[in-house]
């Protein structure tokens, strides 16, 4: 009979229930304790999603994975290969989880409820023997002598850290000789009250270019105007990668936004010249093009200085070049961020030289694993941020078990 190993599990979110499930299934010997300073487990898995849980996304390939990940894209590629979205959707699949795949990629349960990902993983821990101790506020991480650590008043075998952006854990790390990024945020909105937007609320473009000028920032993809500005997956992907450079700059900076994907001001200037040779009688402002909203077009069209009268035919040379330019190169001032729904990314944490990526085991402390956001770790929107919990909890898990 092996004889038993004590792990203790800091944090109940998906990396340390994962962690704890993997651990405790791979070998019965290891009693494994979870610590939730929280009332309830899993709350970000909960409220993740609108409610729905975005689980992972169907990119299976390793290589193309990590390219959703401004911070970990090399260190995650190893990881991916032994526990990635195919295996995730295994893993649920095999506790009677059916997973779904969208458009755009992303995977939910079939249920497009959260609580079947929820009550999942709490089941799968407490059928494996894991025991959950919520409203349990760990003050403080002790090494001892013999490589063990106490937490609290108990002592265990090997301890993980899946504590999301806990400043008191990051503390806890810097004592124990860890080098930390300083945390940011990533995945936020941006904030803007050019006139243009006014009232526009809801309107939604489905591909834009975005870029910030004096930098290498850009993206493509849906965008939304929403009553503080600017959001959708286009904005969230630009914020993910510029986290770091729009936090020094104290996210106020001017956006420049193609509405109309790849096309330059130039190629659009002769597009509207043939349109204007066409539909000379027609008016400009009621008779939308490029499919964009309506609403949208009305205000770049007044943007423009074309009157709201004004047929096709009236539009000298600048006009069409004035119009091309607000549908291809329009700049916004942004003036803040807001945080994105309930999803709320940092960027920072532990740095990544500092772990084993095979066992997710700090470099410095033997015995401590760590996984989750307490990791310089983070992806755009899209089940990415989660599946990279469910991998680093399942190999510290494999690990701890050993």
């Amino acid at each position: 009979m092996k004889p038993e190993t004590f792990i203790g599990i800091i944090g109940g979110g998906a990396a340390g229930f994962f962690a704890a499930i993997t651990c405790a299934e791979a070998n019965p010997a290891c009693k494994v304790t979870i610590f939730e300073r929280g009332k309830s487990v899993l709350e970000k898995v909960r409220v993740s999603g609108g409610g729905r849980c975005n689980v992972t996304h169907d990119c299976f390939d390793a290589r193309e994975l990590v390219k959703f990940y401004p911070r970990g894209q090399r260190e995650l590629l190893g990881p991916f290969m032994q526990f990635g979205p195919e295996d995730t959707v295994a893993w649920f699949e095999a506790r009677g989880v059916q997973l779904k795949t969208e458009a755009d990629g992303r995977m939910f349960p079939t249920s497009d409820d959260s609580q079947t990902i929820v009550d999942c993983l709490t089941h799968a821990a407490q059928a494996a023997g894991v025991k959950v101790l919520t409203s349990t506020r760990v003050e403080k991480i002790e090494p001892l002598p013999d490589g063990r650590w106490r937490v609290g008043a108990q002592v265990f075998d090997k301890i993980m850290l899946a504590t999301g952006s806990s400043t008191a854990a990051w503390d806890w790390l810097k004592d124990l000789g860890h080098n930390l990024v300083a945390p940011v945020p990533s995945l936020f909105t941006f904030n803007t009250k050019d006139t243009r937007l006014r009232e526009l609320s809801g309107v939604s473009v489905p591909l834009a270019r975005l870029s910030i000028p004096g930098t290498k920032l850009a993206a493509e993809g849906p965008l939304l105007v929403t009553h503080w500005g600017l959001s959708g997956p286009a904005v969230l992907r630009i914020s993910a990668w510029g986290a770091r450079e729009l936090h020094e700059i104290g996210y106020k900076f001017p956006l420049e936004i193609n509405f109309l994907q790849e096309k330059d001001p130039q190629a659009v200037s002769k597009i509207l010249l043939e349109i204007k040779q066409e539909n000379g009688k027609k008016m400009v402002a009621p008779n939308p093009l490029f499919n964009l909203p309506s609403r949208l077009w009305q205000r770049l069209v007044e943007a423009s200085g074309i009157p709201s009268e004004r047929r096709w035919a009236d539009l000298g040379k600048a006009d069409l070049q004035q119009l091309a330019a607000q549908l291809s190169r329009a700049t916004f001032q942004i003036t803040g961020k807001s945080t994105f729904k309930e999803e709320f990314v940092m960027a920072g944490g532990v740095s990544l030289k500092e772990l084993n990526f095979k066992t997710f085991e700090s470099r410095v402390c033997p015995n401590l694993h760590l996984a989750g956001e307490v990791i310089d770790i983070d992806a755009i929107t899209g089940g990415f941020n989660f599946q990279a919990a469910w991998t680093g909890g399942y190999l510290a898990g494999l690990a701890m078990a050993e």
